[in-house]
């Protein structure tokens, strides 16, 4: 089921309505339901991968009690490891069999020799790597001792599937998000129009920002070789704002539907491209996941208390992580690879903590200074994003040859395109000082003017985009990983 679809528009008041009119003095009651809604809304895109949820959330909640009365720390963990074996078997075998089969039998061709191999037609369940992650960083805090194991199946497979989120994150820790099942929520007016108004923001990002741009990226990218490098340069720009609008749009109707229901959901993006160097935009984007990356991965190889090589070397593997995670492609894993080497600079030279403060902070307008580093850090971003685009490597590379051609100053011709171009920079003009103007808070919409009558002009105005301006209906792109 789609955010952005009738479905959706019809489920939402539905179990808004039951949650909050039927079984809001029982929670218990509002625990079953919510996992009742969760696996409907899960089913309803594909029934059959519902097992392969309700599949996870027994083997991690059985391990996780195993782990709570084991005092043998070999045991522990032994069956810590079992968890996470299950668990990575589960994520590799629906999406990354074909790619470890294809990339097997490639290294042998490259050496002359030839390998019989059989892939199989795999249909990735939507939103596994989202909810394995969620599910395998329990394991680990409650291997730790940061959290009990919870008795309660119903609270812990809701947490699991919680229908906002299950698709595609924010990647919730068990420390955060777990024990607010177990406290009785109360309906909070402010909370809830403040998610409400979060959730306005994050449709107009998917269905003005997004799904415009997307038809202009789709058009260029799919046929790049007929253009000059000055409209492959165009559609690189759109499709660094589409993956953004596309992905935080998302995130950001998870967690204002999250507030209608009393659950505070981790933040995912802080308005990343006004970072002002890699190391900042990677604190800005999907925080989520680098979060659970740097806790999961890179601190247990020793972070960066160690010699600088092995430094380099956990910072690589993040990177690269970050790449494999996002996708069964060698693009995505060049993509990681590129933001290793961005972001090694600034690591070698103690510089990757320099900007933990909002641009601007005391001020509307960043200096020239300010304005530079963002555009560079976008510049880099952009670059970055051709390769996660671009179907292979070498489509990525000849992308690229193109930009950097004679043709880069050739007047593209856009007259075919002209009217979805144009609403594409207007919605695009409207989404960048909009967070410019919000950029020391949490979204978007988050302070609305005073004055009554301009809330509710603001709120005409973006209703009146999304209904006149919205582009095709799209999944999210982040469905995919």
């Amino acid at each position: 089921m789609l955010f952005n679809s009738i479905d959706f528009a019809i489920f939402l008041p539905i179990v808004f309505s039951l949650y909050w009119f039927v079984t809001n003095k029982d929670l218990k009651l509002q625990n079953l339901l919510v996992l009742l809604a969760s696996y409907f809304f899960y089913a309803f895109w594909d029934w059959r991968f519902l097992f392969l949820i309700v599949f996870t959330t027994i083997v991690d909640y059985s391990m996780a009690l195993v782990l709570s009365k084991q005092e043998n720390e070999a045991k522990r963990k032994l069956f810590l490891w079992i968890g996470i074996i299950i668990n990575l078997c589960i994520l590799g075998f629906f999406k990354y069999y074909n790619f470890f089969i294809e990339s097997f039998v490639d290294i042998f061709s490259f050496f002359g020799r030839s390998v019989h191999s059989r892939t199989l037609n795999i249909i990735l369940p939507v939103g596994i790597s989202f909810y394995i992650f969620q599910t395998m960083s329990y394991l680990i805090d409650v291997y730790k001792r940061k959290i009990g194991a919870t008795k309660d199946f119903v609270s812990f497979a809701a947490f699991v599937s919680f229908f906002p989120q299950v698709m595609a994150g924010p990647i919730e820790r068990a420390t955060n998000f777990l024990p607010q099942f177990f406290v009785k929520r109360d309906f909070d007016y402010s909370k809830a129009v403040d998610g409400l108004r979060q959730m306005l923001w994050g449709f107009f990002k998917k269905i003005v920002v997004a799904d415009n741009c997307s038809q202009v990226v789709d058009k260029i990218f799919n046929d790049y070789q007929m253009y000059p490098g000055s409209l492959l340069l165009i559609g690189a720009f759109f499709f660094s704002i589409q993956i953004y609008a596309d992905f935080s749009g998302y995130s950001d109707i998870a967690i204002g539907c999250s507030r209608l229901f009393g659950f505070n959901l981790t933040r995912n993006f802080a308005f990343p491209y006004f970072s002002r160097d890699m190391a900042e935009f990677w604190r800005r984007w999907h925080i989520s996941l680098t979060t659970w990356l740097k806790d999961y991965v890179y601190i247990p190889l020793g972070g960066s208390r160690c010699v600088k090589w092995k430094v380099i070397r956990n910072t690589f593997v993040i990177f690269l992580l970050s790449g494999l995670w996002h996708g069964a492609n060698w693009t995505y894993i060049i993509w990681g690879a590129l933001n290793a080497i961005y972001f090694l600079p600034l690591l070698i030279v103690g510089k990757n903590r320099k900007n933990l403060n909002v641009v601007a902070e005391d001020r509307f307008f960043p200096s020239v200074k300010e304005f530079f580093q963002m555009l560079f850090t976008f510049l880099l971003c952009m670059f970055a994003w051709i390769f996660f685009r671009a179907q292979s490597i070498t489509d990525a590379i000849e992308y690229l040859k193109i930009i950097f051609s004679s043709s880069l100053f050739i007047v593209p011709e856009t007259d075919y395109m002209r009217l979805i171009l144009n609403i594409s920079i207007i919605a695009t003009i409207i989404l960048f000082v909009m967070e410019w103007i919000q950029r020391r808070n949490q979204h978007g919409l988050q302070i609305v003017p005073k004055q009554k009558v301009f809330r509710i002009i603001l709120y005409l105005f973006l209703l009146f985009m999304m209904l006149t301006f919205g582009g095709n209906q799209q999944s999210f792109i982040y469905f995919q990983f």
